[in-house]
């Protein structure tokens, strides 16, 4: 792709569509790639902040005994955020979000025993809220060792815990969710061989797939750019 041909050019001053969502498995990017757009289009940010809960590094340490606190605080933290979403005007600002609500059961399912989901359930069904449906969903896909070796450079310190086992059992409930996901148009991204946080080149390919897709279900398999 050449991002310097007319129709590239043209194709960039076409508006961010209202409401975005970037989601993926942990350590994919996609609050950067979601920083990054909102920076570009003045749009309000929507991230859901990891570092504020409380019980994460425990979970990451001992999965078992902080799985169900980890989880409520992020149902209760998301929660929120949906509700301050709502009370606002949905085409006063266009908006970019790092999360689906509905990802939230997803994790779920996968660190919970059956009886502790049992009771996320009702939890869940008494603090959920409709969210806005998104004019997109970008999902980014990247293997479990791109994975590992993303969070490793982003240092956070919580995350050097994180087991390469429970990536691949997020990657396998995210490509799950997302094969019968058909609620918004869907933009699904190998984000395996690019680099859209350093890479200027990678980072315009994806933003001119993002801004020019507006319906039905698309898969993109960026060619990167060296630096």
């Amino acid at each position: 792709m050449q991002t310097d041909s007319p129709d590239y050019q043209y194709k960039m001053h076409t508006p961010l569509p209202d409401y975005i969502v970037i989601e993926g498995p942990i350590g994919v990017g996609k609050s950067s790639l979601a920083r990054r757009l909102a920076n570009d289009f003045d749009s309000e940010l929507v991230l859901e902040e990891v570092d504020e809960n409380p019980f994460l590094e425990q979970f990451y340490q001992r999965p078992r005994e902080a799985a169900l606190s980890t989880q409520l605080f992020f149902l209760m933290h998301r929660t929120r955020q949906i509700q301050q979403l709502r009370q606002g005007s949905i085409f006063s600002q266009s908006k970019i979000a790092d999360y689906l609500i509905e990802k939230d059961q997803l994790f779920a399912q996968v660190t919970l025993t059956p009886t502790e989901y049992d009771l996320y359930l009702q939890v869940y069904e008494h603090m959920i809220v409709d969210a806005p449906r998104p004019d997109l969903v970008v999902y980014l896909q990247a293997p479990v060792p791109i994975l590992i070796e993303r969070i490793r450079k982003r240092g956070r310190s919580f995350e050097r815990f994180i087991e390469s086992n429970y990536l691949e059992q997020l990657n396998e409930a995210y490509a799950d969710f997302f094969y019968h996901y058909n609620d918004t148009p869907l933009l699904i991204v190998n984000a395996s061989d690019i680099d859209f946080i350093n890479n200027e080149r990678d980072y315009e390919q994806l933003k001119a797939q993002i801004v020019n897709t507006r319906s039905g279900r698309h898969y993109f398999n960026p060619l990167s750019f060296v630096s």
